[in-house]
């Protein structure tokens, strides 16, 4: 084959999205050469703001980059659920003082292109070979390595592969080969210049979650407070009816119409020239075998109601930091990418399939949003942290608190 790139001593990881390179950073902490390989031109995320919870702030201040990350985003002071209909409060989720303690660091969010772009000023100082332009079309495992095979009849042979490629990753379907599914929801968003919008929302510092049948919007500050990030989501009656192209303005206006004029007012600034149509996967069995595994949205996509996709894929790349650091001499691939499917299989399901729930249950229409209300209405603070520990500590957590321990 020609243009053969051969360096089997470092690691190869398709996608430079912020799952990749997370995974690069990761991986270069534990001792590793890597080559990143992103498709296009330029490194780059398109989208809006990111919910971060602690899960993911404890790994990025492992890395030395919390700092800076709460710098140019928002550390809000609760998350604030209300009913779309009545404007009435039906949840809080204070985010300051226990739940800091508690969870072992804060909840912070922020513009997607300012994390990427984080992650990607550490890699290049971390000494990260950053390749743009190469789109990947297979992976052969050779037997002590691995070859990328890319457009263009461009290869690079490496120890191990770990695919970062996304929602629509190729490299998934020769692993899995299963497909999208699509959650029948629509999604707009964008962000509006403090300036622009109203004195409430200037003032706006919490995340707040307007909740109606069928639909919600979810509303916070970013870039340290310039900025209106807002997200509209609804089921879109055309799809319901199985056709093609669904999801229009149209639709948009008329699943938030019957809302209260807090929200038709923020429906106004939200942004029209894109829309979202939301989609998961199945959780999967198996993520890889032998020097190739998935990670990140290749290996678990998952809906946004829990703010938890991105979360997710730093959690995979500091397991596969502390596996690989823990046999970085010489390190068994096989073995440790067994070992981080085993571990993180079961939690990244776990979480796909919770999201899902919960969307179920913000979206409530009915009786089922009256018995909601009511029953939120009953829950402490406490309660809602007892609630939040299955996500927010998770086994990143101990692995990080037995970290630190080591170190004193």
């Amino acid at each position: 084959m020609q243009n053969c790139d051969s360096d089997y001593a470092r690691t190869v990881v398709v996608g430079g999205g912020i799952g990749g390179l997370a995974t690069a950073l990761g991986l270069i902490k534990a001792g590793k050469k890597v080559v990143v390989l992103e498709q296009a031109r330029e490194f780059g995320e398109i989208g809006a703001g990111l919910q971060l919870g602690p899960n993911a702030t404890r790994i990025l201040d492992s890395w030395g980059l919390l700092e800076r990350v709460s710098e140019v985003g928002v550390l809000p002071n609760n998350i604030v659920m209300r009913d779309a209909m009545t404007a009435e409060e039906i949840g809080r989720l204070p985010l300051t003082g226990e739940f800091r303690t508690r969870f072992g660091g804060p909840y912070v969010v922020i513009h997607r292109t300012d994390l990427h772009a984080i992650l990607l000023e550490a890699c290049r100082k971390a000494g990260a070979d950053l390749r743009t332009g190469v789109r990947v079309e297979r992976v052969e495992d050779t037997g002590d390595g691995t070859l990328v095979v890319a457009e263009g009849d461009r290869s690079f042979a490496a120890e191990a592969t770990i695919a970062a490629d996304g929602l629509n990753s190729v490299l998934r379907q020769k692993i899995v080969g299963d497909d999208l599914v699509a959650s029948g929801y629509v999604a707009y968003r964008g962000t509006v210049p403090i300036a622009d919008v109203s004195t409430q929302d200037r003032e706006l510092d919490d995340v707040v979650v307007w909740v109606g049948p069928g639909s919600h919007l979810v509303q916070y500050r970013l870039r340290a407070g310039e900025v209106l990030n807002q997200v509209a989501v609804f089921e879109s009656p055309s799809f319901v009816r199985g056709e093609e192209e669904f999801g229009g303005t149209d639709e948009l206006a008329a699943a938030f119409a019957g809302c209260h004029p807090l929200v038709r007012a923020a429906i106004t600034h939200i942004g029209k020239q894109r829309r979202w149509p939301l989609y998961d996967r199945k959780p999967a069995y198996s993520w890889g075998e032998g020097r190739l595994v998935l990670t990140g949205d290749a290996a678990h996509p998952m809906l946004q109601y829990l703010a938890q996709g991105c979360c997710q894929a730093l959690e995979d790349a500091k397991t596969l930091e502390f596996l690989v650091r823990g046999d970085a001499e010489a390190t068994d691939w096989p073995a440790v990418l067994r070992r981080f499917s085993d571990a993180r299989i079961p939690r990244t399901a776990e979480v796909q399939t919770k999201a899902r729930m919960f969307g179920d249950i913000c979206h409530a229409g009915g009786v089922h949003r009256v018995v909601r209300n009511e029953l939120l209405a009953t829950l402490s603070a406490e309660d809602l942290y007892g609630h939040a520990d299955w996500l927010y500590r998770g086994p990143v957590f101990d692995l990080l608190r037995q970290a630190r321990l080591a170190v004193a």
